[in-house]
């Protein structure tokens, strides 16, 4: 069999220690792969390079394709970026997928039946991290979410879904508050469905659906979900299944994709050939599978958990109760290396079957015709004893444009005509304008007179967004009483 070549990193802390061990069973298991090698993290970073990566680096990376990476170190301070987004975000990793299993009883958890699916988006959401500071007292972050990152992410839990034999796809948002953002991913995930009959499809708002994953993650699944919430419930996940440092994951993308443990560097034990390299070595089974290599991908999980029902425990998972020896790294590696061939007693036999790389096309159509029918005005605006009324009234009376007020907020909270006086006001206010005459239509030239209205009474504008609607549809959440 030809042989394939893919990039390997070895990391940081106890990166080096649990690779080793990785390349080693692949190495028993007679997997057909090459390897090239590359520099990243914590070295990289300090010889200037504030991503942690080469240009050299990214080219290799291109060329393979498939990526073999143990945990890196990020320095504290000093502007570096994290290296995971960077390249999620460079590559077009949109999906993030981390199985969560439970172990039990050769590793501790309350819930023995759980077997569920993370699949979160990787590139959108929060993680944009687009942020500003835009008076003395507040600062923002925008939520970015596209049609057609939701539908790629939707589409790929449906083909995950299908392709591994589960039977169910839940979606967690938070759409009873963000109503435009979650409820665009809510409402592309509840289209996708309609594609997979035979997989059941439902929704949990998130807060309670962390709950559930926390209390009954048996219930569950496939999970999908944006990037903030995915990465947050992930880790509860494997945290209820029993150990953090067993989970592995992917980042899948179009053309690239990233295999590596869920776990950091570790560097507390770093050096002292003591950490578990099931991680690791998870994430190199799903790489395996990805690569069309799925009964060297099930030949290798199953001596990994015949070895951990033949109580070779590395020591975060040794129990007294169950274990029988306290394993080095690499004593743990070859006792994976001297069970591939053989089946698990206490645990179902793997096998995958014709799993392999997962493809997904965009197939939504976006909405059409776009109209402007106002625009939210933001100010830094710090006079009066911040009197909603004030500022209020001095806008009501500009009339240089085809604009008018409606209505202020002040966090969200509208404050004019008609606020309490109870609300906290900061120095940052939401005014909203809407055509002077109803039906009439505006544009962005109308919009830049109204500003230069606000600049010559004296109004600090620093940042505006169009209200449109989209196929006669309204595109903006409205305040309060509106």
């Amino acid at each position: 069999m030809e042989k394939k070549r893919i990039t390997v990193a070895h990391g940081d802390g106890i990166g080096p220690e649990i690779m080793e061990a990785t390349l080693s069973i692949l190495k028993a298991a007679e997997v057909p792969l090459e390897y090239d090698t590359i520099e990243i993290g914590e070295k990289v970073y300090k010889s200037g390079v504030l991503s942690g990566i080469s240009s050299e680096s990214w080219d290799v990376l291109r060329k393979n394709k498939i990526f073999l990476k143990a945990p890196i170190t990020t320095p504290q301070g000093g502007g570096y970026k994290s290296l995971n987004v960077t390249i999620r975000k460079s590559m077009g990793l949109f999906a993030n997928v981390r199985p969560c299993r439970a172990l039990t009883p050769y590793v501790k958890s309350n819930h023995p039946k759980m077997n569920l699916v993370v699949v979160r988006e990787n590139e959108e959401d929060l993680y944009a991290g687009i942020e500003h500071q835009q008076t003395p007292e507040v600062v923002q972050t925008l939520k970015l979410v596209s049609r057609p990152g939701c539908e790629k992410i939707c589409r790929f839990a449906f083909e995950y879904a299908k392709a591994y034999g589960r039977k169910k796809v839940t979606c967690m948002t938070k759409d009873n508050i963000m109503k435009h953002t979650d409820g665009l991913f809510h409402e592309v995930f509840n289209e996708v469905a309609k594609d997979y009959p035979d997989i059941e499809a439902d929704h949990w708002i998130i807060d309670i659906g962390s709950a559930v994953v926390a209390n009954r993650p048996e219930t569950l699944d496939v999970i999908v979900t944006l990037n903030l919430y995915g990465d947050i419930i992930s880790d509860i996940a494997a945290d209820v299944a029993g150990s953090v440092g067993m989970g592995g994951s992917s980042n899948i993308g179009s053309e690239v994709a990233m295999f590596e443990a869920i776990h950091g560097s570790a560097p507390d034990i770093a050096g002292k050939g003591i950490a578990n390299p099931s991680g690791l070595l998870n994430a190199a089974v799903m790489m395996l599978v990805h690569m069309g290599f799925p009964e060297k991908a099930a030949m290798i999980e199953n001596a990994w958990l015949r070895t951990l029902e033949e109580g070779h425990h590395t020591g975060d998972i040794y129990r007294d109760d169950i274990s029988k020896q306290r394993c080095s790294t690499q004593e743990f590696a070859q006792a994976v290396i001297a069970n591939l061939g053989k089946m698990p007693e206490h645990f179902p036999v793997t096998a995958y079957g014709e799993a392999g790389a997962i493809k997904v096309e965009t197939r939504l159509e976006s909405p059409g015709n776009k109209e402007l029918v106002g625009v939210d005005v933001f100010m830094d605006w710090n006079e009066d004893n911040r009197d909603p009324n004030s500022i209020g009234k001095g806008l009501d009376a500009m009339t240089g444009s085809k604009l008018k007020l409606k209505m202020i907020t002040n966090r969200g909270v509208k404050v004019y005509p008609g606020g309490m006086p109870e609300t906290f006001c900061t120095d940052h206010w939401r005014c909203r304008f809407i055509p002077r005459e109803e039906g009439t239509k505006i544009t962005n030239a109308d919009v830049v007179a109204l500003l230069n209205d606000c600049t010559a009474n004296g109004y600090d504008f620093i940042k505006t967004e169009h209200l449109y609607t989209f196929d006669g549809v309204r595109a903006y959440s409205l305040g309060q009483g509106e």
